[in-house]
C-alpha cells in the first residue's frame, strides 16, 4: 500500500518567496496540436480570453505551476532557472512554429521552496531542481503564450513521474492545494481523449468516435460530481479508456488539476469540442466565482 504522506506546512518555506494571497484559480487545459499556439481558431481565442478574465477577476498570480504532458521523468522535477528557454520539442511542423519564444521568467527561489513544501507520495522525498536542462515545453508555452502573452509573470514546470501509479499522481496533486493560498496559478495541460493514430484530420469540432466521446462524457460527469478521486482508475475503465490513452501521458496532468480542488469550487467547462476526432479538447477551470 502506498503511505500517505503530508507535505509539511506551506507557510514556512514559501512565505520567505511568496506573499499570502486569496485562493487562486485551478486549469486543466485541453491543448492539442501545437499549432493552435499560433493558429487563428476557436481554441486560442478562448484562451486569450480566459487569460484577460483572470487576470481581470482573480488576483494576479506570483506564479504559474504549469504540469505539462510533455516533461516525464524518473522521480518528481522542478525547473528552476531563472530564464527557462522555450521548448520546440514537435517536429513536422512550419517554421513559423518554430520561431515561437515564450521568454517568462523563471522562479529559482520559489522552485526550491516548493521542492521543500512537496514529497514524494511513495517516498516522502523531496522533489529535486532541474537548474539547467529543460524549460518550458509545448505543453506549457502553447497555452501561455495566448493567455498570458506578456510573459511577464514567473514560470515553473512541475514533472510527471510517468512510472508511477495513478494514485501516487492524484496524491501530489493534494499537496498542490495549498499553494493556491500563495499566489501560485496551477495550469494543467494535457488532453481529456488523445489518440494520434486515429486522427481524422478533415473531421469537424464535434465529429468524434463513440468511444472517445463515451470517454469524455465519464470524465465530464466524474469531475461535475465531484468525485474526482476516482479519475485516478481511469485505466479501469474498458476498452474506451484503451483507446482514448493508448499512453496515459495526456491524461495524467488532469489529475494533478483535480486533486488540487476542495469539495463545492465552482467549476466551469470551456473548449468542449475534439480536434481531428480523436483529440479532445474539454478543459476546465475551477474557483473562479461567477
Amino acid at each position: 500500500m502506498t503511505p500517505s504522506v503530508e507535505p509539511p506546512p506551506a507557510a514556512s518555506p514559501l512565505a520567505r518567496v511568496l506573499e499570502p494571497s486569496a485562493r487562486m484559480p485551478v486549469l486543466f487545459v485541453g491543448h492539442g496540436s501545437p499549432m493552435n499556439a499560433i493558429e487563428h481558431n476557436a481554441w486560442r481565442l478562448t484562451w486569450q480570453d480566459l487569460g484577460q478574465e483572470l487576470l481581470a477577476r482573480a488576483p494576479r498570480p506570483q506564479l504559474i505551476l504549469c504540469i505539462s504532458a510533455h516533461w516525464l521523468t524518473r522521480g518528481w522535477w522542478l525547473t528552476g532557472m531563472d530564464a527557462p528557454r522555450t521548448i520546440h520539442d514537435f517536429g513536422g511542423f512550419p517554421r513559423e512554429l518554430f520561431e515561437v519564444q515564450y521568454p517568462a521568467p523563471g522562479a529559482p527561489q520559489a522552485a526550491r521552496a516548493l521542492a521543500q513544501v512537496l514529497r514524494s507520495p511513495a517516498s516522502g522525498a523531496a522533489l529535486q531542481v532541474d537548474e539547467n536542462e529543460w524549460g518550458l515545453d509545448h505543453g506549457a508555452w502553447s497555452v501561455l503564450k495566448p493567455m498570458f502573452p506578456q510573459a511577464d509573470i514567473p514560470v515553473v514546470q512541475l514533472s510527471i513521474d510517468y512510472d508511477r501509479p495513478a494514485t501516487e499522481h492524484f496524491a501530489l496533486g493534494r499537496q498542490l492545494a495549498a499553494l493556491r493560498d500563495f499566489g501560485v496559478l496551477i495550469v494543467a495541460s494535457g488532453n481529456v481523449v488523445h489518440n494520434l493514430r486515429a486522427l481524422r484530420p478533415e473531421a469537424g469540432v464535434n465529429a468524434t468516435y463513440t468511444w472517445a466521446s463515451a470517454f469524455d462524457a465519464r470524465v465530464t460527469q466524474v469531475v461535475a460530481s465531484g468525485a474526482c478521486a476516482s479519475l485516478a482508475d481511469f485505466r479501469q475503465w474498458g476498452e474506451m479508456a484503451q483507446l482514448s490513452h493508448p499512453s496515459h501521458d495526456h491524461f495524467l496532468p488532469l489529475l494533478y488539476a483535480a486533486a488540487s480542488v476542495e469539495e463545492g469550487e465552482v467549476l466551469r467547462f470551456f473548449n468542449t469540442g475534439f480536434q481531428k476526432a480523436s483529440i479532445s479538447m474539454r478543459s476546465m477551470l475551477w474557483g473562479l466565482e461567477p
